[in-house]
């Protein structure tokens, strides 16, 4: 049989497969773990890190060297909190200053990205989300994004976190976006390990690496137990005591991490980088799996 008859015979029903989206699935079912791409988890921090020369933007930029060039890039940030999961769904996405109170130089900022109306609907379909025309890139996507990609030529998705629902709901839902992966899609979760701005010590801001004790403890617990893939104590961290607690005091940044987590294969290597503490009561700690 020659090459094009024997696909057509696959597409037609050989296989007893009728629909585009189930040789979707067989084509997927032939993709090895090799051919992963990378699963990021970025510690954001500060805005101005989107367009200043930072240790961290710079090995944001760096990072988008070293990995393989991704045919799109979804982010879950910690920034877009909404009822029910949903995903930004339009040909171009607008650049988001969900912030206040710093330089008007960020305001002008635009990162016009495309998006991918394609691939939304194909990840709205894996895991039941609702289409997305309103939202746009927060700056928990577009201040990291546009240092590893500064060309703007790669296609940027958001992905929103339900609110309602907690961490164990987050990390099973990613495990539907598994097959995204073999894709050629790089999927980012944008938050903070450690994330306390109320305790943030302004007057410390310029001190290298200074972070409270508890701060530095409970990362280093956080970064102990990724590295030795335990996730059950990251998912259920409310029992990890008091520094966990002081870490985290509203589950937004953390739960990125959750998505991150779950997408992880047993054959990914884990390595961290920016692992650095700010202001006493955040961290910069990011990681990357894969």
């Amino acid at each position: 049989m020659k090459r094009n008859q024997f696909i057509k015979s696959i597409i037609t029903g050989v296989f007893g497969m009728t629909t585009l989206s189930a040789f979707r699935n067989f084509t997927d079912s032939l993709q090895e773990d090799d051919h992963l791409m990378p699963v990021l988890f970025i510690g954001h921090g500060s805005p101005m890190n989107g367009i200043e020369d930072t240790e961290f933007s710079r090995r944001w930029t760096q990072m988008g060297q070293e990995i393989p060039t991704p045919k799109a890039v979804l982010v879950i940030s910690a920034h877009w909190y909404t009822q029910g999961t949903k995903i930004t769904a339009m040909e171009h996405p607008k650049t988001i200053h969900d912030f206040g109170g710093f330089p008007k130089e960020l305001f002008a900022v635009q990162y016009p990205a495309p998006g991918s109306p394609d691939l939304a609907r194909e990840t709205a379909s894996l895991i039941h989300a609702s289409l997305d025309h309103d939202w746009g890139l927060d700056h928990g996507t577009w201040t990291v994004v546009r240092h590893m990609y500064p060309k703007a030529n790669i296609p940027v998705l958001q992905l929103s976190i339900d609110y309602s629902k907690g961490p164990q709901y987050h990390y099973d839902l990613a495990k539907e976006l598994y097959a995204l992966r073999r894709k050629g899609v790089l999927i980012i979760g944008s938050g903070n390990l450690v994330h306390n701005l109320r305790m943030v010590a302004w007057d410390r801001l310029d001190d290298k690496e200074y972070g409270y004790d508890w701060a530095l403890d409970i990362n280093n617990q956080f970064k102990h137990l990724i590295s030795s893939r335990e996730h059950k104590p990251l998912i259920n961290y409310t029992q990890l005591g008091k520094g966990a607690l002081l870490a985290i005091p509203t589950p937004d940044h953390y739960l990125p991490l959750m998505y991150t987590l779950g997408l992880q294969s047993n054959k990914d290597n884990i390595s961290f980088f920016n692992d650095k503490a700010v202001g006493g009561s955040l961290t910069m700690t990011s990681v990357k799996f894969g």
